[in-house]
């Protein structure tokens, strides 16, 4: 069992053979089960002895959007190719220059003309490279299907952009489901491939990008080892407003990419878990937790049954964070006037924000954005739950 989302992998006496060598840390050649088990999540590839890379930094060109509010934000310098997003006064020696400001994705767009290599990084002005951070990324793309790959985003605490400290695959709907594009590795015929980044996306631009590959059947990783610091807002003012405009980019990424986006994806033994448990039955809830373990059990023959059972109930209390989340962003303003009149609404609410005091701040910006982007694009898709299938109950692929 491995991979995001979790599956279960049956292997010949050969692909037990792999997976062996795998879990010892062996060295293994390219297959068919390999593919599968990368895009599904399962493994992830490390890094090989560094003489044996195929690019170097020479073959990556850095792109930097640049908008000036004061004498202080411009920071033109160190060779990197540098587009004016429509400054005033424009900055003195950018590359690339718009008449007019029209947001990071056209910004990115207008460097793709003067970039001449087979690797471009896009990284926004109020990130900080450290020395190396590149090295830790390019080896990826000896792969031919990589087509972007992301560092880790340290900044604010709880940061939005900040992805944890494990490696992954990056597909809609998995553990890493987006990179932001504060910093990116992007291979150039993949970003010709998909016609770069949507113009008409202020936010949520990075996301459609990586979903877009993805879908084009590009793979695009996360690489974790390599770290760059993005500069928080220093006045709270200013950071609530930043995480309103990433909610406002929920709606139209929920219209172009529908099944991609939902604030809360359970199977059909976990709604009804959660369900009864907010509504009052507990004995109820727990009931059916129980029952659901037992069917997976079942269902799993090949499974040690205390593995299966744990693995069930261990599904519905992460459901049950996913919940406090979607409460705290996607789901407040219905939440806060139920609790006008209603006790439960009231306890629903007081759970959701002692699940995490220190995100509530900005959770509640990010909904404001996600219920302003829904009114503007009159669709209720950003705070609709998915339903998937119930335990055991084939999934297509």
């Amino acid at each position: 069992m491995a991979g995001s989302p979790l599956r279960l992998f049956r292997l010949g006496p050969a692909g037990a053979t792999v997976a062996e060598r795998i879990e010892r840390g062996d060295a293994v050649a390219p297959s068919v089960l390999i593919d599968r088990l990368l895009d599904a999540g399962a493994i992830h590839p490390v890094a090989p002895d560094p003489t044996a890379k195929r690019f170097g930094i020479s073959d990556v060109v850095v792109v930097t959007p640049q908008l000036r509010v004061d004498e202080s934000s411009a920071t033109i310098g160190d060779g990197r190719i540098t587009v004016d997003d429509g400054s005033r006064p424009p900055l003195d020696r950018a590359t690339v220059r718009l008449d007019v400001n029209q947001g990071p994705a056209a910004a990115r767009n207008a460097a793709r003309p003067v970039v001449d290599t087979p690797l471009v990084a896009f990284v926004d002005a109020d990130v900080i490279v450290p020395p190396g951070w590149l090295d830790r990324l390019l080896w990826h793309f000896d792969d031919p299907d990589v087509a972007l790959v992301a560092p880790r985003v340290d900044g604010e605490p709880g940061s939005p952009l900040d992805l944890g400290d494990e490696p992954a695959r990056i597909r809609a709907g998995t553990r890493v489901s987006y990179v932001p594009g504060a910093a990116m590795v992007v291979r150039t015929a993949a970003f010709d491939a998909v016609g770069g980044f949507d113009p008409t996306l202020r936010f949520g631009e990075d996301v459609d990008f990586v979903w877009r590959l993805d879908e084009a059947g590009w793979r695009c990783r996360y690489e974790p080892a390599s770290r760059v610091w993005h500069e928080p807002r220093s006045e709270v003012a200013a950071r609530l407003r930043q995480h309103a405009g990433y909610g406002s980019s929920a709606a139209p990424l929920a219209l172009r990419h529908p099944s991609s986006l939902s604030p809360v994806q359970f199977n059909g033994w976990t709604a009804f878990v959660w369900s009864a448990a907010v509504t009052g039955h507990p004995l109820v809830a727990v009931a059916a937790a129980i029952g659901s373990s037992l069917a997976l059990a079942r269902r799993l023959p090949d499974v040690p049954p205390r593995a299966a059972v744990g693995l069930a109930l261990r599904g519905h209390l992460s459901a049950g964070r996913q919940l406090a989340t979607a409460v705290r962003r996607a789901w407040w303003p219905v939440v806060v006037v139920g609790a006008l009149v209603s006790r439960r609404m009231r306890w629903i609410a007081a759970m959701s924000v002692l699940a995490d005091v220190s995100a509530m701040p900005t959770d509640v910006a990010y909904g404001w954005g996600v219920w302003r982007g829904m009114r503007r694009h009159r669709t209720w898709a950003p705070v609709v739950p998915r339903l998937s299938a119930w335990p055991g109950k084939p999934r297509p692929t």
